[in-house]
C-alpha cells in the first residue's frame, strides 16, 4: 500500500502466456489479509464530501447500490436479496458488456468465488458509458494447418456511441450470428458455447432493445446456470444514484484544485511507462479559456455521441457545458440543491457519466472493500492511487489484480522460438561455406558437371589463406564469391528442402497467430473447457 501522496512506482504485470495460466496478485491466500487492510484503513477515513462524512455517504451509496442491482437483476434471474447484508462487506469488478475473452470471464467468476468466501456482497458494475467499438467478433476456421479468421457481425454496424444508447439495429444479424460463428468455428471447435449460449442472447432482445444489455444478461444469465450468485448493474444506473450526484458535486467545486493534481499523476505515469501518446493512460485535463474540464462526459438523448465536460463558476453557479451549446448550471454554495439539480438531468434528457478513473475511484474509495480489475484497469489505477493520495488525502484502498489465459483446445504444431533463425543461418551457410554441406553429386544439369567439388573447395581455401593485400584484396574476394557460386549445384538440393522447411514454418507460424490468440469471444470455446479452466484456477470455496 502506498501513502497519500507517493509516487507511482512500475508495475510489471504481464497476461500469463502459457494456455491454462493465471495471474493474481495478491495470491488468493492473500486476500483475507487484504480485505482486512482494507477495512482498517476505511475505519479511519475521516474526510468530508459535499457535506457529508465519507463514513455516512459509503453507507447510503451502497444502501443505493444494492437496491440498483437488486433491481437490475431480478429484472431476467431470480433474486433473493434477503441472503446478502446491505450493511456487510462489498466486492466488486466491472467490464464493459460486450463479448469478451476467457480470461476477462474468470474476473466475473472469482469476484462470485472470494465473495462467498467472505460472506460478501459482489456485484460486477456493467461499465456501459464506454464506447462500442466493433460489431463483429473474430471467428477462426478453416482446418489446424490452415486455420483462417473470418469476422461474423453480430449486428450492423452504426455510430460510435457508449453501450447505453446503442440499440439493435439489425435483428436479421443478431439472430443469425449465434449459427454463423459455430458454422465457422465447427472444423476446429465442433461443440462451442455459443449453440447454447446465443439463444438467451436472442430471448432478451424480445425483452430489451439495448445491444449492450443483451449481451450482458444473457452472458450473465448463463453464470447463474454455472452456479454463479453475483448481482450485476449497469454503470449508467450508478451515475443516477443520489450518493453518486453528491460525491460529483464534491469534484466538480474542487476541479481547479484537482486538475493539477490529475494531470501531474497521468505525467509521471507516461514517465514511468515511457509513453510518448498523449492519449495514454487518459488524456489530460484542459482549459479553454474560463473552462476547466473535469473527468466526466456528458451527452443528450438526442445528440448520443459522448462530449467532454467542462464546468466554470459563474454568478455564484457551477455551469456545465460540453462547449457545443449545452449548458447546465447548479447553485454555487450548497452541495445539496447541487446534487438535485444533477439528479434532475436524466430526466431532461441530460446524461453526466463518470471517466474510466473516476469510475474506478468511486467504486473502490466508497462503494466496495475489495475491487477486482484486470491487467489495464490495474496498470492505469497507478494515476487513480495518486488521485486518492493527493485530492483527498487517504491511503488508497488495495485491490486484487487477475488475469488468465485460455486458448482454443484446438491441436497446434509446437514452435521453437530459434527455428526461423537456425533455418536463416543455415540458407547463409549455402551461400558462404557451401563445402561444409556438400554430401553427394551435383544436382542434374549443373554447371559445374565434370568438375569435382573437392578441386573447387581446395581452390577456395587456398584463396582464404592467401593474406589480403591491397593488391589482391578485391581479386581474392571475387574468387571467392565465383568459388562459392560454382559450389552451389552441389548443395541445391540441401537449399531446397530448407526453403521447404522455412515455408512450411512460416504456415505453422500464421497458424499459430491464429490459433494462440487469447482473446477469441468465450462463447467460442466448448462449455467444458471453460469449466474445467475456472474450476483448476478459482480458489475452493467451502
Amino acid at each position: 500500500m502506498s501513502d497519500p501522496g507517493s509516487h507511482l512506482e512500475y508495475r510489471s504485470l504481464r497476461a500469463p502466456r502459457e494456455d491454462g495460466a493465471a495471474m493474481v496478485k495478491p495470491p488468493w491466500e492473500r486476500t483475507s489479509a487484504l480485505v482486512a487492510e482494507n477495512l482498517d484503513l476505511r475505519a479511519g477515513y475521516d474526510v468530508d464530501l459535499a457535506g457529508r462524512r465519507l463514513a455516512e455517504l459509503t453507507r447510503e451509496a451502497r444502501r443505493e447500490l444494492f437496491d440498483a442491482a437488486v433491481r437490475w437483476t431480478s429484472a431476467y434471474r431470480d433474486v433473493d436479496a434477503s441472503r446478502w447484508d446491505p450493511a456487510g462487506r462489498f466486492f466488486l469488478a466491472g467490464h464493459q458488456p460486450q463479448l469478451f475473452h476467457p480470461g476477462v470471464w474468470f474476473k466475473n467468476f472469482a469476484l462470485d468465488a472470494l465473495a462467498r468466501q467472505h460472506s460478501a456482497v459482489a456485484i460486477n458494475l456493467i461499465v456501459d458509458s464506454d464506447t462500442i467499438k466493433t460489431s463483429s467478433v473474430r471467428v477462426p476456421g478453416g482446418s489446424p494447418a490452415q486455420p483462417q479468421v473470418a469476422l461474423i457481425p453480430f449486428d450492423a454496424s452504426g455510430p460510435v456511441v457508449p453501450f447505453e444508447e446503442r440499440r439493435i439495429l439489425d435483428r436479421g444479424t443478431f439472430l443469425a450470428f449465434g449459427a454463423r460463428a459455430a458454422r465457422q468455428i465447427a472444423p476446429l471447435v465442433p461443440d462451442p458455447l455459443v449453440r447454447e449460449y446465443w439463444p438467451l442472447a436472442t430471448d432478451r432482445a424480445q425483452e430489451v432493445d439495448s445491444l449492450g444489455a443483451c449481451l450482458a444478461q444473457s452472458r450473465h444469465q448463463w453464470e447463474g446456470r454455472w452456479g454463479g450468485s453475483t448481482l450485476e448493474v449497469p454503470q449508467s444506473w450508478v451515475c443516477q444514484l443520489p450518493a453518486f450526484a453528491r460525491f460529483t458535486v464534491h469534484l466538480l467545486a474542487g476541479l481547479s484544485r484537482l486538475r493539477p493534481i490529475y494531470n501531474t499523476a497521468v505525467a509521471e505515469y507516461r514517465r514511468l511507462h515511457r509513453i510518448r501518446s498523449t492519449a495514454h493512460p487518459v488524456p489530460d485535463l484542459a482549459v479553454e479559456g474560463p473552462w476547466i474540464e473535469a473527468p466526466y462526459w456528458i451527452w443528450t438523448e438526442q445528440d448520443p455521441r459522448r462530449r467532454r465536460l467542462f464546468v466554470r463558476e459563474r454568478r455564484q453557479q457551477i455551469v456545465l457545458s460540453d462547449l457545443h451549446g449545452l449548458e447546465v448550471a447548479l447553485p454555487g454554495g450548497d452541495a445539496g440543491r447541487a446534487a438535485e439539480r444533477i439528479a434532475q438531468l436524466p430526466g431532461q434528457g441530460i446524461r453526466l457519466r463518470c471517466r474510466a478513473l473516476i469510475t474506478t475511484l468511486w467504486a473502490r474509495l466508497v462503494l466496495g472493500d475489495v475491487f477486482l480489475h484486470g491487467i489495464g484497469g490495474a496498470k492505469y489505477d497507478q494515476v487513480t492511487d495518486a488521485v486518492i493520495g493527493r485530492f483527498f488525502g487517504l491511503t488508497p484502498p488495495g485491490f486484487l489484480v487477475l488475469s488468465a489465459t485460455l486458448l482454443l483446445p484446438v491441436p497446434r504444431q509446437r514452435l521453437r522460438g530459434d527455428e526461423a533463425r537456425c533455418i536463416a543461418e543455415r540458407l547463409r551457410a549455402l551461400d558462404w561455406h557451401p563445402e561444409t554441406a556438400i554430401d553427394g553429386p551435383p544436382s542434374p544439369g549443373g554447371f559445374a558437371r565434370g568438375t569435382e567439388w573437392s578441386e573447387l573447395a581446395a581452390a577456395k581455401a587456398r584463396w582464404i589463406a592467401t593474406t589480403p593485400t591491397p593488391h589482391n584484396a578485391r581479386t581474392r574476394w571475387l574468387e571467392i564469391r565465383r568459388l562459392n557460386r560454382a559450389l552451389q549445384p552441389w548443395v541445391s538440393q540441401a537449399r531446397q528442402q530448407l526453403l521447404s522447411e522455412r515455408s512450411s514454418l512460416a504456415a505453422a507460424h500464421r497458424a499459430e497467430a491464429i490459433l494462440g490468440w487469447r482473446e477469441y469471444a468465450f462463447c467460442l470455446y466448448p462449455g467444458r473447457s471453460l469449466t474445467d479452466f475456472f474450476g483448476r484456477l478459482l480458489p475452493k470455496t467451502a
